[in-house]
């Protein structure tokens, strides 16, 4: 027991380490003062999001890049509450901004997937950028993509997403939690081997997305709008599937609100996971979940004073 104890957590500490190589190899991308150059088509799918919309409609009104090369696409899921209402009033006073709203396609199990395949067929330019109904976007979102265009040439680009911090302590543990996945984010493209993504914050060529088929082979997965969509990606442009490390491209997200809400959002994150190709990510997957173990079963194991404390307080450390 104390072997497999020990193995575990010195793979572990392993990983960390070559997570903070990985970290400290993506390096933050300042953006040059470039001729805007790209054209962008902003997809948000949203259902019910009336009391968050009005942020982040302000966000994107706050948007510096030139009004004419950029639309933004909300996509209705059918929505009980005021939210087309409220977008359309929006819109009306807003009459710069190139707005319109759809109503999502379903065709599979996955209203979110539907909804941006929907907003895909009908957006007028190349570069694709989603992120969700409850997002704020900084105002030099645009003018680091198109910086990042120019220079990278990449397909995909994968971008930073957070909470903003609090006072309370269930969010920030929430906030804390996200911040190691987005470092786990950052440090699998700092190796090579990139395994997490965020559609809150991912952008992508059209094309990719037609010569991907889209989510044609997930679509049976009501989540995964954005992982099963990078794998595909990685398979044909492994070396075009860019991480944009810079404070300029960061979306802010809101936590969940309760205990039960942030289960649920765990129990949908887990419900894909068999699915995913990506083996490295299966592996890191499988060291994080031992290693929660090894904890836990340490602290009972020492309870009853079958393991040393000394032991315990090695594996915290």
């Amino acid at each position: 027991m104390l072997f497999i104890i020990l193995s575990v957590t010195f793979l572990y500490c392993i990983l960390i380490v070559v997570f903070i190589f990985g970290f400290e190899n993506v390096k933050i991308f300042s953006g040059k003062s470039l001729v805007e150059k790209n054209e962008f088509s902003i997809l948000i799918p949203f259902r019910n999001e009336a009391k968050n919309l009005p942020n982040l409609l302000h966000s994107l009104s706050e948007l510096n890049y030139p009004k004419h090369v950029f639309e933004i696409i909300l996509i209705d899921d059918a929505s009980k509450d005021n939210s087309v209402e409220l977008i359309t009033n929006f819109k009306t006073h807003n009459r710069k901004l190139n707005i319109s709203i759809i109503s999502n396609q379903r065709t599979s199990n996955s209203p979110k997937k539907d909804a941006i395949t929907s907003a895909v067929l009908v957006s007028k330019y190349d570069w694709i950028l989603t992120t969700d109904a409850d997002c704020i976007v900084p105002n030099k979102w645009l003018q680091i993509l198109d910086a990042f265009i120019q220079t990278k040439k990449p397909k995909m680009i994968v971008c930073p997403v957070t909470y903003p911090f609090s006072k309370t302590i269930f969010q920030n543990f929430q906030l804390l939690d996200f911040l190691s996945l987005q470092s786990a984010t950052i440090s699998g493209f700092g190796i090579q081997h990139p395994f997490l993504c965020n559609g809150a914050n991912l952008v992508y060529q059209k094309e990719l997305f037609n010569r991907v088929n889209g989510f044609v082979g997930n679509d049976n997965i009501a989540s995964g709008d954005d992982i099963f969509l990078m794998e595909k990606a990685l398979k044909i442009f492994p070396k075009q599937v860019l991480y944009l490390k810079s404070r300029d491209a960061l979306v802010f997200t809101k936590p969940q609100d309760t205990i039960n809400d942030l289960i649920q959002q765990r129990v949908r994150w887990a419900a894909k996971t068999s699915s995913y190709t990506n083996a490295f990510g299966k592996l890191v997957g499988i060291l994080v979940l031992a290693m929660n173990a090894v904890v836990i079963s340490s602290i009972l194991l020492t309870i009853i004073h079958a393991l040393n404390v000394s032991i315990l307080i090695l594996i915290f450390s």
